[in-house]
């Protein structure tokens, strides 16, 4: 299972995102979106939107912390 999180530094959901997949021993992908303008790119054209955090769950785009849609894609047990 392929994941990454498009995020910034300074956002505090990106980081409670990222801090929820650490917790639970998911591996990802992290992508600094305020740094990499290609990724940046990408991002948006996935998305249609600026927004962050974005993760890619196998080909599946969620955008923002939606705790129960992620617990639920990677089979996470609350």
């Amino acid at each position: 299972m392929k994941i990454k999180v498009y995020s910034t530094p300074i956002c505090p959901y990106c980081n409670a995102l990222k801090n929820f997949l650490k917790e639970n021993k998911v591996e990802f992908e992290d992508i600094n979106v305020a740094e990499d303008k290609k990724a940046r790119e990408e991002m948006i054209q996935k998305t249609g939107r600026m927004e962050v955090p974005v993760i890619e769950i196998d080909n599946e785009i969620i955008v923002g912390f939606e705790k129960e849609k992620i617990s639920r894609l990677l089979k996470i047990e609350k």
